[in-house]
């Protein structure tokens, strides 16, 4: 009997003490003047010392559900929608991205984009800088030594060209414009064969290597370029970059926000680095590199799940994304969203955070691990 009386007790106190959230929408259409004495009463009649701890109790509860759900909407932001710019036609070369043009001056780049969001090491043994407003208008750049531009990338509407290449084109007419795209190139002495990569195309012109990467699951389409001059391709006499330090953190912190950028480009929200997730990624790609193997689960018989736990993530959902062998963090990521079921880890929407990890073996091959999760 005290139970019931209790728990209708604090029904009255939940009631009472979360007026202040009901009762201005309520008043709008029902007079609730009828409460006043009930206030009085409520007061007056439940002990004084009860209803304190029952109100502070609920309170805190309350509070405690609004900044839950104030977090959860901060971490699953959708960023606004910015403003494109109107691109423009080349005047120096056949394409460009965001208006910049291989061999466009630093200070011309920076009237035009600003100061980079970042800066990390690439393949080509110079940085990308890092552009974007909330991962929209996403590009990364790289200067050569005069500080000139001599790489451009990036997975945005941003290209513009006479070539027929521009996002979300056909394959077919981007092929009809440009012929077969090339299948090796001749570094020296040296002929390297490229693979076969239905993902992507090849093409050389006016001095510049013009990457093209197609969506699979969008019908073929055009949805990344990347950019790189006659000068800076020769320069990378090796299929792999050399394993560094530096390589690792860029690759890592490059495929962090190429995932970020392709998330918010399908309406999705942007996701938190999480250092611990990193961890358990790194130690992962590491354990791959140095025993051989490419699996989910690793030669102790551990899953993802497992060792994210083990590292102390805290999840209510959690999935793993895996690359072995490609030679930069574009490439791996482009071919990420081409597999189906590596595509849809990248484009969950209640996933939060992120943590990426990147190793190599001795060939200088990089093992790639992602680990999504939500709490």
């Amino acid at each position: 009997m005290f139970k019931r009386l209790f728990q209708l007790l604090f029904l009255i106190v939940i009631l009472y003490a979360a007026k202040p959230l009901w009762e201005g929408p309520v008043s709008k259409y029902v007079d609730l003047s009828f409460l006043d004495p009930l206030d009085a009463r409520v007061e007056t009649v439940l002990d004084e010392e009860l209803i304190g701890s029952v109100l502070d109790y609920t309170k805190q509860s309350i509070a405690k559900v609004v900044s839950f759900i104030s977090n959860k909407t901060a971490e699953s932001r959708v960023p606004d929608e910015v403003a494109q710019p109107a691109l423009e036609t080349p005047t120096q070369s056949l394409i460009s991205i965001h208006n910049i043009e291989i061999g466009m001056p630093e200070a011309e780049v920076k009237s035009k984009l600003g100061e980079p969001m970042r800066k990390s090491v690439n393949e080509y043994g110079t940085e990308w800088l890092t552009f974007h407003q909330d991962y929209q208008n996403f590009v990364m750049l790289s200067y050569d030594i005069k500080r000139r531009v001599n790489a451009v990338y990036t997975n945005d509407r941003l290209i513009s060209s006479s070539l027929g290449i521009e996002y979300g084109a056909a394959k077919a007419d981007v092929r009809a414009v440009n012929g077969e795209p090339i299948t090796e190139i001749r570094k020296g002495t040296n002929i390297y064969k490229l693979q076969d990569d239905e993902g992507m195309d090849i093409f050389h012109s006016d001095g510049v290597y013009i990457y093209v990467f197609y969506d699979l699951h969008q019908n073929n389409t055009v949805t990344a370029v990347q950019l790189i001059s006659d000068q800076l391709e020769q320069r990378k006499t090796a299929l792999y970059a050399p394993q560094n330090d530096a390589m690792r953190k860029g690759f890592e912190i490059q495929l962090f926000d190429l995932t970020n950028a392709a998330r918010v480009r399908h309406g999705r929200s942007i996701l938190t680095w999480d250092d611990k997730a990193a961890v358990a990624a790194r130690k992962h790609s590491m354990d791959m590199a140095v025993h051989d193997y490419f699996s989910h689960e690793n030669l102790h018989g551990e899953s993802p799940f497992d060792r994210m736990k083990k590292d102390g993530v805290k999840f209510v959902s959690a999935g793993e994304n895996l690359a072995y062998g490609q030679s930069s963090s574009i490439f791996a990521h482009e071919g990420l969203m081409n597999s189906k079921g590596h595509r849809d880890n990248i484009l969950i929407r209640d996933y939060q955070f992120l943590g990426i990890g990147v190793d190599f073996n001795d060939k200088e091959q990089p093992y790639y691990t992602e680990n999504f999760f939500a709490k």
